[in-house]
């Protein structure tokens, strides 16, 4: 996980300026096209708002790429990381090498 190391105030080490944690919300898929959009759903009525949200396809093959894509096209916080399928312990630990926040969900 990251640290908050302030170098100026009311700022984090993610370059946040509303003075709000960055998540990092890491959410391995594969061949998930019939929830996912129930999830991100879910994730957009959050109140919380100062989250990037890592989507990382592991090899897909029933259209949940796209969905995420769509998603986010849609959502400038949202990234979407795609990958052979190796299962969802690599996938998940791409996410934490690619995740930017200064906690991790």
């Amino acid at each position: 996980m990251n640290q908050t190391c302030n170098s100026s105030p009311g700022r984090t080490a993610s370059g946040n300026e509303k003075n709000e944690t960055l998540v990092s919300l890491i959410v391995p898929v594969y061949n998930s096209a019939d929830c996912l959009p129930k999830m991100l759903e879910g994730i957009a009525r959050q109140t919380y708002g100062s989250y990037e949200l890592i989507l990382i396809d592991d090899g897909s093959t029933d259209g949940s790429l796209a969905i995420c894509e769509e998603a986010a096209r849609e959502d400038a916080r949202i990234r979407v990381i795609h990958q052979e399928n190796s299962g969802m312990c690599a996938a998940r630990n791409r996410g934490l090498s690619e995740a930017k926040g200064d906690y991790i969900r």
